[in-house]
């Protein structure tokens, strides 16, 4: 008998990247409509990515368990 395949968390998948460290990379939230009310340097903070912490990426590879694509 066959043995069953595990689901990956969809919403980590979409969200989320392996960097080729092994890292989990993210893009910034908060920059995509109402950017006038915004201060420009809370614009200018949310450019490019960001690296998870340990803590969280040991929490987020719980979520697929074949990894993440690079």
């Amino acid at each position: 008998m066959a043995k069953f395949k595990l689901k990956s968390k969809r919403s980590t998948v979409k969200r989320l990247r392996a960097t080729g460290s092994g890292k989990v990379k993210f893009g910034r939230t908060n920059k995509r409509h109402l950017l006038t009310g915004k201060a420009r340097g809370r614009k200018n903070s949310l450019r490019g990515s960001g690296i998870l912490s340990k803590q969280d990426t040991r929490l987020v590879m719980a979520t697929v368990p074949y990894g993440l694509p690079k």
